[in-house]
């Protein structure tokens, strides 16, 4: 059987240039400016909107949570140096 109606190659070609995927555009987190997909949660720092939504600490397990305190601990320390005055809970959100 052959068909009655065949496309061209050119025409083929024309309609699946259309087909190619988009890169991937993340934004960056408003609280913590790490980068993120639009409308979602930072994984980071739990913020969303400027509002904490996730407290990140208490969803880690033991080891990942001593991680976490001991970089937000060394954060505090580089910001004594500087000379800022930032509360442990104020890093966190950082």
């Amino acid at each position: 059987m052959v068909v009655r109606m065949r496309h061209t190659k050119s025409k083929r070609n024309r309609v699946r240039s259309h087909h190619a995927l988009a890169p991937v555009k993340f934004g960056a987190c408003s609280h913590c400016k790490a980068p993120i997909l639009g409308h979602t949660v930072c994984k980071n720092c739990g913020y969303y909107k400027n509002r904490q939504v996730v407290d990140v600490l208490a969803r880690l397990d033991k080891k990942e949570r001593k991680k976490k305190e001991k970089e937000l601990h060394e954060h505090e320390e580089e910001a004594a140096k500087k000379g800022e005055t930032l509360n442990a809970e104020e890093l966190s959100h950082k």
